[in-house]
């Protein structure tokens, strides 16, 4: 040490300048000094995860979660789970059914996401069908003619609009709707067929095939704008305990041939649709479900001599909703053709969210010819 320190001043003495062995042995200090708080931080942190995970290893799954892992993604029509985003929203169809006793059994209905039944002439109800153009659906109808209303409900999915003529006052309103295209079978025979082993008006049928070629055809001819509808809120079935002892309602909408029973089946979740007393089924024998139904009470007048109908289709109102067993009051809102309808809780005024699956919306002129049994 005495050496060093020589070797030091006899340095300063000869150069003028301080010692680099200074310079160095500080240096050297620093390090040691630096390296000394490293190793006091690791102790720390492994301090933490030691006791975090109670004195075991780390789990690598546990403590590294993938965003895509938390997020959960839904079909936006049906609610269904699905495993990755969709980019963009798929194309509807939007099919005008008969439900006329001469045209049962219908075919395709129960392959639906979304029916939405409504009265025409003489309180006979007819459906407007909504399908997904991912679907393959091989017969639906029989198709039949449009009215006003159904167009307000198709223009809210970005839809197009299947359909064999009209009414005047429905056939003048579609050019002007945005957010329909029009497929009328008049003039477009080649995406529908009639059969053979029916009589007219009630044998007239199409595809889903058949209505995504004729989309094709029309994106061919002019641009067609993508979809841009907002889904519902969705969620899944409720879970066995969680579930109500609803029986049935019964709609009394033109009885006896028109009245129409939602019975509760417990056991899957869903309610079936019946014609009175006989399970409605479809022409291949399929029985009809759904997982959601909305009983919705709005104004209906007869317009003219030939009994059609007036619907208001927007503002609010009440309405039921049968759901997971139970019998729920409810709100329905939409305030602008182009909207939603959507349904909210009468107390709380939170949006209601629909089960993942299929629902089916009747539209009446009163509650009061709804009548329901909620069971024991």
């Amino acid at each position: 040490m005495e050496q060093d320190s020589g070797q030091k001043i006899e340095f300063e003495k000869e150069t003028g300048q301080k010692s680099p062995f200074l310079f160095v042995k500080k240096k050297l200090v620093a390090i040691c000094i630096a390296l000394g708080v490293l190793v006091a931080v690791a102790a720390v942190v492994a301090g933490f995860v030691f006791i975090g995970n109670n004195g075991s290893e780390s789990n690598p799954d546990e403590q590294f979660v993938t965003e895509d892992q938390k997020t959960e993604f839904r079909h936006p029509l049906t609610g269904a789970k699905i495993d990755l985003q969709i980019e963009s929203l798929p194309r509807v169809f939007a099919v005008m059914i008969e439900n006329a006793a001469d045209s049962w059994p219908q075919a395709g209905l129960e392959d639906a996401f979304l029916v939405i039944e409504a009265p025409v002439e003489a309180s006979i109800p007819r459906f407007v069908a909504f399908y997904s153009e991912e679907d393959s659906v091989e017969k639906i109808g029989p198709v039949r003619s449009a009215r006003p209303y159904y167009l307000d409900w198709s223009s809210e999915l970005d839809s197009m609009y299947a359909h064999v003529g009209g009414s005047p006052e429905s056939i003048s309103l579609i050019p002007s709707i945005i957010g329909v295209l029009d497929l009328n079978e008049f003039y477009n025979a080649p995406f529908f067929w009639r059969s053979s082993d029916r009589s007219a008006p009630h044998n007239v049928y199409t595809s889903i095939d058949l209505l995504r070629n004729a989309f094709q055809k029309r994106t061919e001819r002019a641009t067609v704008g993508e979809p841009s509808y907002e889904p519902w809120i969705f969620a899944d079935s409720a879970e066995p305990e969680g579930r109500g002892n609803f029986s049935q309602a019964e709609i009394r909408l033109a009885p006896p041939t028109y009245t129409i029973i939602w019975r509760y089946d417990k056991e899957t979740n869903k309610f079936e649709r019946r014609h009175g007393s006989f399970p409605h089924k479809s022409e291949d024998g399929d029985r009809i479900y759904s997982d959601n139904v909305v009983i919705v009470e709005t104004d209906v007048s007869v317009l003219d001599a030939v009994g059609r109908r007036k619907i208001r289709t927007t503002g609010e109102g009440n309405a039921i909703l049968l759901q997971n067993g139970f019998e729920k009051s409810v709100k329905w809102k939409k305030e602008k053709r182009s909207d939603r309808l959507r349904f909210f809780d009468s107390e709380t005024g939170e949006e209601m969210r629909m089960n993942a699956g299929k629902t089916w919306i009747e539209i009446v002129p009163s509650l009061e010819i709804v009548v329901s049994n909620a069971g024991n």
